[in-house]
């Protein structure tokens, strides 16, 4: 009995021993994206290998974030950094000096073809890539790239994570072109808060007006406003939506002067909250095209 004990007893440890191994062998990185929006995309390439911290949180305007010293130890303890660039989070550079972290970004828009518009007589790029599907499956290749280099142990399955997401993204893509296809080209006209969807606009062919230009900071003139309510009378467009990261007052005057309808709220760079209508990438490209293609057809 002593020696069948003791044999039980040794068992027991070598099956927790090896527990153990294992289990640490399981490596996770630590890795912080700037926005809800790409943190859910890199989460998808990394799958179980990755720990995702987004500095802006569900619903929050990634043009005008208050990093917090918290973000600053985040950012610095990192793995990897990922932003999406083209002028997007003119707050990552300061907070990358407050933090002193040594690593540059990975900036996941490279390689992506923009466009640019002028505003207050100066060009600029617009920022908001991601409202295009395509553009998004360079956003997975250069995350890939980056996540595999940071942890090369486990490059294989970034590779097949990446690959099964694109596939994704890919039939969303199609649905997307298939819902706004239908929708005869005239009809395909909103106005929404700022110009947030120049990418969606050009990929899928729908026309965008708003008052606000590329970022939530800029400020409508008087004169820009009174252009507007005469183009969106012009062009008869009988719909407008609200953002859920930034505030709607001025595009509710507006539609009131028009006679504009509400057609919703559209999520056009932040996420909602898990429990909310956009928890991921997918959920908002559907949502919005959901709500867009309603309000069209009406």
């Amino acid at each position: 009995m002593k020696i069948r004990s003791l044999l039980l007893t040794l068992t027991c440890s070598a099956a927790l021993g090896l527990g153990t191994v294992s289990s640490a062998s399981a490596k996770t990185i630590d890795v912080v994206a700037s926005f809800t929006v790409l943190a859910d995309v890199v989460k998808h390439v990394g799958g179980d290998h990755v720990n995702v911290t987004s500095l802006v949180p569900p619903n929050g305007d990634p043009h005008a974030f208050e990093p917090s010293p918290d973000d600053a130890k985040a950012v610095r303890s990192a793995a990897v950094t990922f932003i999406s660039g083209e002028g997007l989070e003119e707050w990552f550079q300061r907070l990358v000096k407050a933090s002193g972290a040594s690593k540059p970004p990975v900036v996941v828009s490279t390689g992506i073809k923009t466009h640019t518009f002028e505003e207050d007589g100066k060009e600029i790029t617009d920022p908001h890539v991601w409202n295009s599907v395509p553009n998004v499956l360079v956003w997975i290749d250069n995350i890939e790239e980056a996540l595999a280099k940071a942890d090369p142990e486990d490059a294989a399955d970034f590779a097949a994570n990446a690959d099964r997401y694109a596939k994704t993204l890919k039939a969303l893509d199609a649905t997307i072109h298939a819902k706004i296809d239908a929708i005869p080209r005239d009809k395909r006209k909103v106005l929404t808060s700022h110009d947030a969807f120049g990418y969606y606009g050009e990929e899928y062919g729908v026309t965008f007006l708003a008052p606000l230009g590329m970022s939530t900071e800029t400020e409508a003139s008087a004169a820009d406003v009174a252009e507007l309510i005469d183009q969106i009378k012009k062009e008869n467009i009988r719909v407008y939506f609200i953002e859920n990261s930034n505030d709607p007052r001025l595009v509710k005057q507006i539609a009131a002067a028009t006679n504009a309808k509400p057609g919703g709220e559209l999520y056009p760079e932040a996420l909602s909250t898990a429990d909310g209508p956009v928890p991921s990438y997918e959920a908002l490209m559907r949502y919005n095209t959901d709500q867009i293609v309603k309000a069209m057809t009406e």
